[in-house]
């Protein structure tokens, strides 16, 4: 499993906006994080439908976000963002091999992608938005 730009970018977007109490202008979070605008609207117009967001027009404008930073975790928003969690299509199409109930190795993708899911799921903004020594000994 490789997490796309997309999946990177929604998170430190999200991430900054936690930082700056939960509000900013896109605009000022594109060029702090170094993501192309247009790249970051469209990130936000996906994050803004999924609920995890709001803006507002206008010369005080921007966005929001729609809950406390620890309520939020990577897994979902990675979920939202991504295609796939999974680290092999094996255990994603289980169903429509017709190897899976004697395939050996689908108990080890299915581990796998557990394991990935329950890492993600671990983890919130609140916890993007400590220092890296504070994250470091956090992580198992």
């Amino acid at each position: 499993m490789i997490v796309s730009a997309k999946g990177r970018y929604a998170l430190r977007i999200l991430a900054a906006l936690a930082e700056r109490g939960g509000s900013a202008a896109l605009k000022e979070i594109a060029e702090t994080e170094g993501i192309p605008r247009k790249y970051a609207e469209a990130i936000m117009n996906t994050l803004v439908k999924a609920g995890f967001a709001e803006g507002t027009r206008g010369k005080n404008g921007g966005y929001r976000l729609t809950r406390a930073p620890a309520e939020y975790t990577l897994a979902e928003i990675l979920q939202t963002t991504e295609t796939s969690l999974v680290a092999s299509e094996c255990s994603e199409s289980a169903e429509a091999c017709p190897r899976a109930s004697s395939c050996p190795t689908l108990p080890v993708w299915r581990a796998l992608d557990e394991t990935i899911r329950d890492f993600f799921s671990r983890y919130t903004l609140a916890d993007l938005m400590r220092t890296d020594a504070e994250t470091a000994s956090t992580l198992p």
